[in-house]
């Protein structure tokens, strides 16, 4: 049975059988991608909104999303998308060049745009068609942006950031009592940021819940580490507010402001988002 190699999960899966992030299967003895080119969301967004705010300001982006999460957070606030399979969502069939065609007309009309990014579900589960879209964005001289929750090995990670300008990743906690909270690995994360921001632009985004990652001394732990790769990094601390399967009480905004006050003690650039 062959294993999938792009998540820590590493799904070993029978033949016909769909792994835990929905979106890769077994077929014909090798795991392959069943979202490739299959897009559920495309809109032309600021980048400000990924949230990526030193990369560009001021630019749009054309946006796009498929099916699927290697994760599972209780809140989702995409989890329309992000929790569904490929019979549970409508997609549009769209390939690589013409993702590229659409992005290079777009960048012509007077909005503009900078390039692309995934996002709206994980984009590294719909890995091959990430690379091969951008393999032709960048010979396009268009920007790849990618907003991840950093779930990935290694070695798909380093093939695929040479072809990356940036990312927003979230870091949902910094403890992995958290992490078992939304079925995830905080090394993994804190590895894929690390080997990111040596190679690309990136940003940190932290939603904020409450009773569940909220406290000082966490924030003091999370900002600490990023500070330890860079006072530069942009950490965003987001509200949030109850979806799916959560009916957790809204975030304080108080509270975000004492967590945006703790981070600064550490790191240059801490926004509050979401409010």
């Amino acid at each position: 049975m062959p294993i999938c190699p792009i998540c820590p999960r590493k799904c070993n899966l029978n033949e016909g059988q769909i792994g835990f992030c929905r979106a890769r299967a077994c077929i014909n003895g090798v795991v392959t991608p069943i979202n490739y080119g299959k897009i559920s969301s495309i809109a032309l967004d600021p980048i400000e909104k990924k949230p990526l705010f030193h990369f560009y300001p001021g630019s749009k982006i054309l946006s796009v999303g498929s099916f699927g999460c290697n994760l599972r957070c209780p809140f989702c606030q995409n989890y329309q998308i992000s929790m569904a399979g490929f019979q549970d969502i409508a997609c549009q069939n769209i390939s690589p060049r013409q993702l590229v065609d659409l992005a290079l007309k777009l960048a012509q009309e007077p909005a503009g745009n900078l390039g692309v990014a995934f996002t709206y579900n994980e984009p590294f589960i719909g890995y091959e068609f990430v690379r091969d879209c951008c393999i032709l964005l960048k010979q396009a001289g268009l920007k790849t942006v990618l907003v991840t929750n950093g779930q990935i090995n290694q070695q798909p990670l380093q093939n695929l950031l040479p072809l990356i300008d940036a990312m927003n990743i979230d870091l949902k906690g910094f403890t992995q009592k958290y992490y078992d909270y939304v079925d995830g690995d905080l090394n993994c994360v804190k590895q894929t940021i690390a080997t990111a921001y040596d190679k690309c632009h990136v940003e940190i985004t932290t939603l904020i819940v409450p009773t569940k990652n909220d406290s000082v001394t966490e924030m003091e732990q999370e900002s600490q580490w990023i500070a330890s790769l860079s006072p530069e990094i942009v950490l965003h601390l987001s509200r949030y507010f109850p979806r799916y399967k959560s009916q957790i009480d809204v975030t304080p905004l108080e509270t975000l402001l004492l967590l945006q006050q703790t981070a600064k003690k550490y790191l240059n650039h801490v926004y509050i988002g979401n409010c």
